[in-house]
């Protein structure tokens, strides 16, 4: 197949584009800044060279977007939200005016979109919108609406020849460096690998290779469209998710942390408490009700395998 990856210098798009490449697809990444062959220059937002790389595609996957990691500004979540919302915009024109339109767009989304809750699951037929929680911060709201208005924005695209999924992803976990995985078990390493605020909140996660495997097994599943959760079956508490890690990497203890030393800690890496504080409680309902077989649903296989993994990255690296 050709698969167009618009945004894809990211870490999701690494993962992607190594298995996608590997298996003998041929992949075009759509970027700001090309270094290479198969990266070709957009903006992000208007049509230009870049829309024939989409004409006579197979699949789009776009997964562009200014990087949640940040702190959490009034300018930046615009920024997040019109980087997200005008990109989905520009691919949905692009397969509009195509001759031959691709038959997939995959569209990403996220986890965040559901809402803070420590109760139950949330699944794609059940599952709470977030918004209207109370005793959160305000701006939690905002994140939210980011998600809604991302997935309306393919929703409404006109683009009849072409299947849409929104993929609510979970985070990704993947050994590759700078990735959500690697910064976690630095700071398990660093004895910084306890438990926030208590740790009950929890915590949706998706192991790269089964988020390759999801990817594969929906672009084969014509018969799946609109949202579908990118996440594994064992969500658990942040506290609970931390000790496995620490296992997997060898450490056994992690100091804690409180709520206001969450706050000085994301300050000075310059994110956010939202991404540790909210709880993310959701399950991939329509990925196991058509049939999908995780390989790793339960996080200690998880971590075990993709500490082993960063364990001979470091090692071949030295």
């Amino acid at each position: 197949m050709k698969v167009v990856l618009a945004g894809g210098t990211g870490q999701v798009g690494a993962v992607l584009e190594r298995a996608m490449t590997a298996a003998g697809h041929d992949v075009v990444v759509l970027t700001r800044n090309p270094v290479r062959a198969r990266q070709v220059a957009w903006d992000g937002r208007t049509p230009g060279p870049w829309t024939a790389e989409i004409d006579g595609s197979d699949v789009v996957v776009n997964l562009a977007g200014r990087s949640v990691s940040c702190r959490y500004t009034e300018a930046n979540l615009r920024d997040m939200m019109d980087s997200r919302v005008q990109s989905a915009e520009a691919v949905g024109a692009a397969i509009s005016a195509a001759a031959k339109p691709p038959a997939l767009w995959l569209q990403m989304s996220t986890a965040t979109i559901y809402a803070h809750r420590y109760d139950a699951p949330h699944d794609e037929a059940t599952g709470v919108i977030g918004g209207n929680e109370t005793g959160v911060p305000d701006y939690w709201e905002y994140s939210v609406r980011i998600a809604r208005n991302w997935e309306q924005a393919q929703q409404e695209a006109a683009t009849p020849h072409t299947r849409k999924v929104a993929l609510r992803a979970a985070m990704v976990m993947s050994p590759d460096r700078g990735g959500v995985f690697d910064v976690l078990r630095k700071m398990v390493r660093l004895g910084l690998g306890g438990p926030v605020a208590g740790g009950a909140q929890y915590l949706s996660w998706i192991h790269d290779r089964d988020f390759v495997r999801a990817v594969d097994f929906l672009i084969a599943r014509d018969d799946i469209g609109g949202p579908v959760n990118l996440a594994a079956p064992g969500p658990l508490p942040h506290r609970a998710f931390m000790r496995e890690l620490r296992a997997a990497a060898g450490v056994p203890v992690g100091l804690p942390a409180t709520k206001w030393m969450a706050e000085i800690g994301a300050f000075a890496l310059r994110t956010d408490t939202e991404l540790l504080l909210k709880s993310r409680r959701v399950v991939p309902g329509r990925l196991l009700d058509t049939g999908f077989d995780f390989e790793y649903p339960t996080w200690p296989d998880a971590a075990a395998d993709l500490a082993g993994r960063a364990r001979q990255a470091a090692a071949a690296r030295n």
